[in-house]
């Protein structure tokens, strides 16, 4: 009897727990569903330039207090629009992440509103041995001539930082910004306004273009006057020459005055007076 009576408190007390233990979990659910929300998020990797589709999105529940600020809740709004930048599988989707709606897909998405894409020819050297990747900053160099000194005593070669801070968009055909290994190729495209377009134009039709990698996160300008032979040397440039300036014309010597030599009067003697008819004259002796 008491046997039985304890294996009844027994099967009691579990039924109260197991329905204490549905009751806490369905609590618990009601508030987790009360502070997340759907947000839309890449189901697979999205590369740069692509057309969203809804194969490529899906919704997952995400806190409240910590959704991604420019997030979507509705897959339908991400229809046919172009990201501007690589999106890894999982990530959500932002507004900053993709183009104006209406772009078309491609490197033309990609490019920020007032700017260029100009592409210039690399090699392994220019392109800092491959190292120049989409997302990068680079500044350029010029190697040229200076005007006005070829026919002057310096050097007239100069090599000048033209542009500085420049985006690259893409490398050959490839705009892919998830991939750090080095790649050489021929061509790379940057992103330039439209002054620094007609800059960058000029430079590679008087000279050779080579790229410097610069730090992302260091867009402080230098101001350089340009590296020539001399200063590359250590030696100050001559100066320019100067005709002599023409000699004085010497003062003529100063011939003196012809001096007047007084008459020598002859000792006073004796004086004949003569008169010959109406001539007179005097005989000293």
């Amino acid at each position: 009897m008491r046997n039985t009576r304890a294996m009844i408190m027994m099967l009691v007390a579990i039924v109260l727990a197991f329905g204490a233990v549905l009751v806490a979990a369905q609590w618990i659910n009601k508030q987790s569903a009360a502070n997340t929300q759907k947000v839309a998020v890449a189901l697979v990797d999205i590369p740069l330039g692509s057309r969203i589709n809804a194969e490529m999105v899906r919704l997952v529940d995400w806190p409240a207090n910590a959704i991604p600020p420019g997030s979507f809740n509705d897959p339908k709004a991400l229809d046919a629009r172009v990201t501007r930048s690589t999106i890894q599988r999982g990530e959500p989707l932002m507004e900053g992440k993709l183009a104006p709606p209406g772009t078309q897909g491609g490197l033309s998405a990609v490019v920020s509103e007032g700017k260029r894409a100009i592409t210039v020819r690399v090699n392994d050297v220019v392109g800092v041995a491959g190292f120049t990747l989409p997302g990068n900053y680079v500044d350029i160099l010029v190697n040229t001539q200076e005007e006005g000194a070829r026919n002057s005593v310096r050097d007239p070669s100069i090599s000048k930082i033209v542009l500085e801070h420049i985006l690259v968009l893409a490398i050959a055909q490839e705009a892919g910004r998830d991939d750090t290994k080095p790649k050489v190729v021929n061509a790379v495209t940057l992103e330039v306004t439209p002054e620094q377009a007609e800059k960058l134009d000029l430079a590679r039709s008087v000279g050779t273009l080579s790229l410097a990698l610069r730090n992302q996160v260091d867009p402080k300008p230098v101001e350089t006057t340009g590296a020539t032979k001399s200063t590359l040397l250590g030696r100050t440039a001559p100066a320019p020459e100067t005709k002599p300036a023409a000699a004085a014309a010497a003062p003529l010597p100063r011939v003196p005055a012809p001096r007047r030599i007084a008459a020598v009067r002859p000792p006073a003697g004796n004086q004949v007076e003569i008169i010959k008819g109406l001539e007179r004259s005097t005989q000293q002796f």
